[in-house]
Parts: C-alpha cells; sequence; structure tokens
C-alpha cells in the first residue's frame, strides 16, 4: 500500500528556513560566547553536552531552552512565508484552509448561493480561551518572541542596504540577549488576575485587529464564486473566555474575582473602541461646504451630539464637518455608558451603538464614497458586533457536586423542622423535590442568610449574573458550565439555583431561564450517558421554553482530556463521535438544534488534532454552522502571538465549520458504513478493555508518580489552579491535563497510543488479510478513522522507550516497574509495526514532513533534556543539594515541553 499524505500546509521552503535558523544560531552564539561560553557545545556538538558539569546543567538548559523558542519563531516565519508565496503563485483558491479554498469548493459542489447565504446569516464560531496550567511562557517572554519575529519579517524584504541590514541583525541579537537575562521561569505561580491580563494580551496585540479582517476575506472569496448572488456577510467569530469564571477545583475564583475578570474585559474593549471612533474623528472629514449631507443624517447628528453632554464643546468644534462631530459624540456616549460621572447619556446596549455606525455607513455609500465606508467604518461596526462592550462571553464554571452540596444545604434552609440531611443527590426524592420547587410560582426572591462560605459565594456568583445580564451587554456572561453532570437532576439543580437568585425572565420564576445551562460531558460513562440525560431535559417544559428564548439551541460539552484519562485515546475519539451522532438525532427528533463546545487541548491526547482535518472529520450535520472550541495554554500564544498567524488560525476555524456546514450532509467520507461502524466499535471497546487494565493496575499510581516528575510540576508555576480536585491523590482525582503532561516529559506519551495495539492484533488475529484488507478499506475512505490513526501515529513517533527506560529506572518498586515498563514497551512496538503495516510506511510519519524535519532538528537536545531530568529528580528526592536542584530541573520540563511542541 502506497503511503497517503495527508492535505496541509501550504510546503515551507526548506532552503530558507534553513538560512534562518542558521542565521539566529550564529546570533545565538554570539551571545553565549559573552554569557557562557563553556555551554556552547550544546549547540555546536548536542551529542557532547552530557558530559558537562554539574554547576554548568543551569546554563545548558538555558540554551537548549533558547534555541527551542528561536526555532519554533523561524518555522512559524517560515509558514507564514510558504502561504503568502503559495497565494502569490497560485492564488488564494489554492491555501489550504483559506475562506477562497472554503467557498472554492462549496462552488464546486454546485451548492446554491441562499444555502450559502442561509449559513453565513447564522455561522456562529467561537474560540474559547482557557487558563489551563499549560502555558509555561512569561508575558514578558512572549513580548520577546513578536519582536524576534517581526524582525525576521523584516529581514525578508530586499529593500535594505548592507547597513540596514546590519542594524536589523544587531536589534535581533539584542533581542535574543534579552531572552537569555530575563529568564523564562515564573518564579512565582501566576495569580488569576494575572492570568486574566495573560489572555487580553493576545486581544490587544492581535485579535481586535485581525478577527473582522477575515469578513473582508469570506466577502472577497464570494465575490469570486458567487458573482451572480452578491452574499450579506457577517462576522463569522466570537470570543469567549473561562479566565477567572473557571472555578471547578480553583479555589482562588472567587465572585470577585470574576466581577474583576468582567470589569478587565470590558475595559479592554473599551480603550480599542474609543481609538477606534477617534480615528475615524479623524479620517473622516468630509465638509459640508464639499458635498451635501442629507438632512436626515444631519438631524442624527445633532440627536448624538446633544446625547453627548458636549453639545457646546463639540459643536463649537468642526462646524462644516458633520461626521466628525457625529463620531466624536459617539466617543463621548461610550465613556458615559460605564461612567455613572460622565456628563451625557451612555448607550442602552450594543445595538444602538452598532445603528449608529451603520447609519453613518449607508450615509457614506449614499455619498459616493463606498469605499470609505467599507474600507474605514464598516470595519468598526464589525468589531463592536465581534467584541460588543465585553472583548469575551465570560463562562462560568462549576463542578455539579458544588452545586449539588448548596442546594442540600438550601433544602435543610427550607425544611428546618426536618429529620435527617434531606434526599440524597442523584435520588428520584432529589430529583422530585427540584420540579416540585421549578414548578411553584416565586412571588419573591428568598434571601438565605446564616449558610456556609461555598454556599454564599456560589449565591454571590449568581447575583452578579444577573447583575451583568441587566447591563447594557448581556453577552459578557457567556454560558453557565456544570462539569462532571450525570443526570438530568444535575441540570436542573442548576435551573432552580438561578430561580431563587431571580434569574428567570418572567414574573412567576416558572417558564423562562436567563442563564444559558451547559452540561459536561468527561468520563467514558457520561458519554455513553449523554444521549439520555439529554432525552430527559428536553422533556422538560422549563427547558424547552428556557432553550426557545436563548435561540432554540441545546449547547453540549465534550470533554477530550477526561475521556481519554478515563478510556485511552481511540476509545474516546470514537465515544466522543457516537455521542455527539447520537445527540444530533435526539435533537432533530425534539424539533431543537444541538451545538457542541469541543473541550480540546494542545497535545493529541486532549484532542490536539490539526483544526481544519478534525472539524473535516465530525459527524455529518453535527456543526451546522455552531462551534466552539477551547483554545487552551501554549496553543493560545502558538496561534495568537502574532497577527498573520493569529489571521491564519482563526481563517481554518470559521472555515471549516462554513464548509462542514454546507457540505458534510452529502460527503461520501462521512457516510456511516455498518461494516466499518461495526469494526470501529469494536476495537474501541477492545482497547478501552486493554487500557483500563493499565489504568487499574495497583502498581500503576506508584509508577505514575515515581517515573515521571509529576510530583515536582507543582514547581513549575504553570497556572493559578491545583493540579488536582478536591486535593485527592488518586488517579481519578488527578487533572487530565498533569496526567498528560507527566507522560509527555517521560516520553512514554501512552495517553496518545496505549491499548490500541492490543485492539488491533484482537481484531486481525482471527480474520487475517481480510482484517488488514478491512482497515485499509477504512483508512482510505472513512476520515474520522483516518484522523484517529493519524494522530496515533504521532505519538509513537514521539514517544521514545529508550529514554522512557531512564524514567521507569527511577521507581523503587523494581519488579513492578520492570513489569509495566515491558507492558508499555512491548505495546508500543506492536502499536508501531501494525500502524505501518496499515498506511504503508517503513518508519513513522514519514508523511508528516513537517512535523519529522521538526523534531528531528531537536531531538538530541530533547533527549539531553530528559537525561538532565533524570538525574535531577534522583537528586531532588534524595534530598542531597536542598533546593539548588529544583530550578534546573523545573528548565527541564520546559525544554522538553518545547520539544514535543505542548505541555499537555
Amino acid at each position: 500500500m502506497k503511503p497517503v499524505k495527508p492535505a496541509g500546509a501550504a510546503p515551507v521552503d526548506s532552503a530558507y528556513l534553513d538560512e534562518i535558523t542558521m542565521m539566529l544560531r550564529d546570533l545565538l552564539r554570539q551571545v553565549i560566547k559573552v554569557r557562557e561560553p563553556r555551554v556552547l557545545t550544546v549547540i555546536d556538538e548536542p551529542a557532547n553536552a552530557r558530559a558537562l558539569p554539574q554547576d554548568m546543567i543551569a546554563n545548558a538548559l538555558q540554551v537548549i531552552g533558547i534555541w527551542l523558542q528561536l526555532l519554533n519563531i523561524a518555522e512559524e516565519n517560515a509558514a507564514m512565508r510558504a502561504r503568502r508565496q503559495m497565494e502569490t503563485r497560485s492564488g488564494p483558491d489554492q491555501v489550504t484552509g483559506s475562506f477562497s479554498h472554503a467557498v472554492a469548493t462549496v462552488a464546486a459542489a454546485s451548492i446554491p448561493p441562499e444555502a450559502v447565504q442561509r449559513t453565513l446569516d447564522t455561522i456562529d464560531v467561537q474560540p474559547t480561551i482557557t487558563a489551563h496550567p499549560t502555558e509555561a511562557k512569561r508575558v514578558t517572554v512572549l513580548e520577546i518572541h513578536r519582536r524576534i519575529y517581526l524582525k525576521l519579517y523584516e529581514l525578508e524584504s530586499p529593500r535594505w542596504t548592507p547597513r540596514e541590514r546590519t542594524g536589523l541583525l544587531k536589534a535581533l541579537r539584542n533581542e535574543i540577549d534579552l531572552l537569555w537575562l530575563t529568564g523564562e521561569i515564573r518564579l512565582e505561580k501566576p495569580t488569576v488576575e494575572q492570568e486574566i491580563h495573560w489572555g487580553l494580551h493576545f486581544f490587544r496585540e492581535t485579535l481586535f485587529d485581525r478577527t473582522v479582517s477575515l469578513c473582508d476575506l469570506m466577502e472577497a472569496a464570494l465575490q469570486r464564486h458567487y458573482p451572480e448572488t452578491p452574499c450579506r456577510v457577517r462576522p463569522p467569530l466570537r470570543f469567549s473566555s473561562w479566565i477567572g469564571g473557571d472555578r471547578d477545583g480553583n479555589p482562588f475564583v472567587t465572585a470577585e474575582v470574576t466581577r474583576y475578570a468582567l470589569r478587565e474585559n470590558r475595559d479592554a474593549i473599551l480603550a480599542r473602541l474609543d481609538q477606534r471612533l477617534g480615528d475615524l474623528s479623524q479620517l473622516i472629514s468630509l465638509s459640508a461646504r464639499e458635498i451635501t449631507i442629507p438632512k436626515e443624517f444631519l438631524d442624527r447628528v445633532h440627536r448624538q451630539v446633544e446625547l453627548s453632554g458636549d453639545a457646546a464643546g463639540i459643536a463649537s468644534r468642526n462646524a462644516h464637518e458633520p461626521f466628525r462631530r457625529f463620531f466624536t459624540a459617539l466617543r463621548a456616549r461610550l465613556v458615559a455608558t460605564f461612567s455613572p460621572d460622565a456628563p451625557g447619556t451612555g448607550f442602552r446596549n450594543t445595538e444602538e451603538l452598532i445603528g449608529e455606525l451603520l447609519a453613518a455607513e449607508e450615509v457614506l455609500s449614499r455619498l459616493q464614497s463606498v469605499s470609505l465606508a467599507s474600507s474605514i467604518l464598516r470595519p468598526v461596526r464589525w468589531e463592536v458586533e465581534t467584541f460588543g462592550f465585553r472583548t469575551v462571553s465570560l463562562d462560568l464554571r462549576q463542578n455539579t457536586t458544588v452545586i449539588n452540596r448548596v442546594l442540600r444545604e438550601i433544602w435543610r434552609k427550607l425544611n428546618p423542622l426536618a429529620e435527617g440531611e434531606g434526599p440524597e443527590p442523584g435520588s428520584l426524592a432529589w430529583q422530585a423535590w427540584i420540579e416540585d420547587e421549578l414548578a411553584k410560582p416565586l412571588g419573591f426572591l428568598p434571601r438565605f442568610r446564616g449558610v456556609s462560605d461555598e454556599a454564599r459565594e456560589l449565591l454571590d456568583l449568581l447575583d452578579l449574573i444577573r447583575d451583568t445580564l441587566d447591563g447594557p451587554d448581556p453577552q459578557a456572561i457567556g454560558a453557565f458550565i456544570l462539569s462532571m453532570t450525570q443526570s438530568a437532576g444535575d441540570v436542573l439543580g442548576l435551573y432552580l439555583l438561578a430561580k431563587y437568585s431571580g434569574l428567570f425572565a418572567d414574573e412567576t420564576a416558572r417558564e423562562v431561564c436567563r442563564i444559558r445551562v451547559v452540561p459536561l460531558f468527561e468520563t467514558i460513562d457520561d458519554l455513553r450517558a449523554a444521549p439520555q440525560i439529554i432525552t430527559e431535559l428536553l422533556a422538560h417544559p422549563l427547558v424547552r421554553t428556557s432553550l426557545a428564548a436563548q435561540g432554540g439551541c441545546q449547547e453540549v460539552m465534550l470533554g477530550y482530556s477526561d475521556s481519554n484519562k478515563d478510556g485511552g485515546f481511540f476509545c474516546a475519539s470514537f465515544e466522543l463521535f457516537e455521542a455527539q451522532r447520537r445527540l444530533i438525532r435526539i435533537g432533530r427528533d425534539n424539533g431543537v438544534d444541538i451545538s457542541f463546545f469541543h473541550g480540546r487541548g494542545g497535545s493529541v491526547s486532549r484532542g490536539g488534532a490539526p483544526t481544519g482535518r478534525a472539524i473535516a472529520a465530525q459527524p455529518a450535520g453535527s456543526v451546522g454552522g455552531r462551534m466552539r472550541v477551547t483554545e487552551q495554554g501554549e496553543v493560545v500564544s502558538s496561534k495568537f502571538a502574532n497577527r498573520g498567524t493569529a489571521q491564519h488560525h482563526l481563517e481554518i476555524l470559521a472555515a471549516a465549520v462554513f464548509v462542514h456546514a454546507l457540505k458534510s450532509i452529502d460527503e461520501p467520507e462521512l457516510k456511516i458504513n455498518e461494516e466499518h461502524q461495526a469494526a470501529v466499535e469494536w476495537i474501541a471497546q477492545a482497547s478501552f478493555r486493554h487500557y483500563r487494565k493499565l489504568a487499574e493496575d495497583p502498581s500503576l499510581l506508584d509508577y505514575f508518580h515515581q517515573a515521571s516528575p509529576v510530583e515536582e510540576l507543582a514547581n513549575l508555576k504553570l497556572g493559578s489552579r491545583p493540579a488536582r480536585r478536591f486535593g485527592a491523590r488518586g488517579i481519578g482525582d488527578l487533572r487530565a491535563i498533569p496526567w498528560v503532561f507527566a507522560w509527555s516529559q517521560n516520553r512514554h506519551l501512552l495517553t496518545g497510543w496505549y491499548g490500541l495495539g492490543y485492539a488491533l492484533d484482537d481484531f486481525l488475529v482471527p480474520r487475517g488479510g481480510a482484517g488488514m484488507k478491512l482497515l485499509r478499506d477504512m483508512y482510505a475512505r472513512s476520515r474520522g478513522f483516518r484522523l484517529a490513526i493519524d494522530e496515533v501515529e504521532k505519538s509513537l513517533y514521539l514517544a521514545d522507550m529508550t529514554v522512557a527506560e531512564h524514567y521507569a529506572a527511577l521507581v523503587a518498586d523494581r519488579t513492578a516497574a520492570e513489569r509495566l515498563f515491558a507492558l508499555i514497551r512491548h505495546e508500543h512496538g506492536r502499536t508501531t509495526r501494525t500502524i505501518l503495516e496499515l498506511t504503508g510506511e517503513a518508519k513513522l510519519c514519514e508523511r508528516f514532513e513537517g512535523l519529522q524535519r521538526r523534531f528531528e532538528r531537536v531531538r538530541p537536545m530533547v533527549e539531553q533534556a530528559n537525561r538532565w531530568q533524570v538525574e535531577l529528580l534522583k537528586e531532588t528526592r534524595s534530598g542531597k543539594g536542598g533546593e539548588q536542584p529544583m530550578m534546573p530541573l523545573l528548565m527541564t520540563m520546559n525544554c522538553v515541553a518545547a520539544g514535543l511542541g505542548w505541555t499537555g
């Protein structure tokens, strides 16, 4: 079988990439010669680095860390250059992942313009920035990275004289020197407030600027491919965030912190809009002496000036330039919207400001200034439509166990004479009480006094949600995510708390809940139970009327990380696919749209497949123009730190959703083949059994803790959230992120492949050649199966059993360690052999040239970082040297993470 290369990005010019990496290497060498010449061997001859003395290891790791950062920046620059060259050489339709490519694909499928317009009118794609503890880079370091990237971009130009080029190279060397002198490791664990500022950094640097430019790209593509029928374009993207709202297992996220997050989010976009309106007042200087301005617009200008609170001051300036007065007045009203002491009348809501901007746009078009309207004014309107007065919609997340504990406390308040603790959460009596309470009319809001701190905190949060929903931008509040949803009663319990907090829209508080409640299904059992839970919810009148008031769509969140930790990668992939198929069918049967929120991470084990391919492989009809996806940790900085890259990733995301919504129902690779379906289900269940056998091995927990740096991970100041839920120490209580991080650090990477080799062997042995023929047919014809196999292959490639064996040697119980490692190594070899036979490759990742090129370039340094990590773990755990080995140990974690391309 001939290996099939996956469709992907424009091929990178390897000669150019080699040129800039050599240039960066020379500049780094210059810095090393000044700072610590004894570690030059790390970059010149990595194989000799192991001979360095102990006191040089920290400096050597610093070299590795900086070099890996520089290589990542060089790869990003080369990829961006390749896309520009591809567009110049072959046209925008040939750039995979672009709107031009997407619209060309849709037009080639003869999809009518009416269907395209319906999708454009409803498309809603929401990247969601999360504060998961996987981002090891400080904002200061990110800013240096951006300056290096911009210097590389400037150096692409041939216009520089030798003198000017020398100056640019000197500036680039200075930035590399700053990387050396700044230090990448956080000395203090970040606060939630710092995480909030970290997230907003990307909006200020790139996302405010580049998100709305997607509309221009979409419009240009539609004009080329649907010239006969002009299509209306609106922003396809909005942003959400969990930073400052996700309190599941994070005691540092309080109601006051959430209030702070809402304020900071609001202030970021208000500063941006203030600047943009100021720009408009400067740029659009049409004079009534040169052109006749329609009277109705002059009347509108007068009204806005009167509402500004500075009518006399505005009227005295730019007397014959009504547009300038208009935008100055809007600017003053924007300030008054959130400043009670400011003169003037603020905007009631974002729609009012959008309406005023649209009116000015239409007048400019009538005055034959269409280009001014579309290129200067319209982007500002699109920014308000995208970011509102909020920047992001802030999701709230809490675990159902907390919700139920607070409800039980309230039950005791409402039933002071009852004996016992009341119904058990999850029981029939519990759900009956909740439904009975929801059915009662609420004459007045109860005020629960003397409750626990936990209950007070949750009730205060609900009060804050109510106040924000009543404000100028209700979309500042996103969804309320319920972690570990295991019954319909869990969801209805939150509805009841909302009722007690005045969060119903109708007078009797029985019909419409104003909170958008999103159940999160995380484990394999939860995914399997999801269809029954959603069926029960959609049968409840309150849920149906609430959904109708919110647009008729029930959002469901799917947890990739925990399902993988629970059942292994392949089984989790299958169960996630099946849950979506069943839920879409249930929604259709009940006349309710179901949309999905994909809780993905950066690594394969946490759903981090290439965005375009991952969306294209979703079940037919499961996207429907709506999709939310988490952007977590280092994924945020890798995608959104630079403007061109940010625009490219946003375009891939929105374009893939657009194509899936229009084409998926009729695509052969997404149609269910009963033979394929039965085979995948069989393999998934077999892989689950083998994975669970390892996960439940009584020796695995000790092996995991001792053969990985998971305990020391707590000292790497990655995020504000603790590594475990509820302070427990079992595998089930360990968060998925440190679980994946630790298995990645010790180069087992078993979370991305373990169990599949056993399952494929079990499948093939009784079927012989016919079994492999069927697998190859599935690989060729099933998009989802092919994606899963490809991602397993990448994990197998990045794993290294020779390195992993050094970590296994750290385990005290040698008998258990040797037994477990033998199982893992044998399964790695077995899975590798079967995958190669299936794909037709001679060795792993031959088809993924970019991944292979990048990793082979850094493999010697990553392996050296692993060796040092093992030695430092021994030293740290023995207590020798006190705290001295800790900093180099943390540096090894950063180096390995950067080399693999993710922290978890």
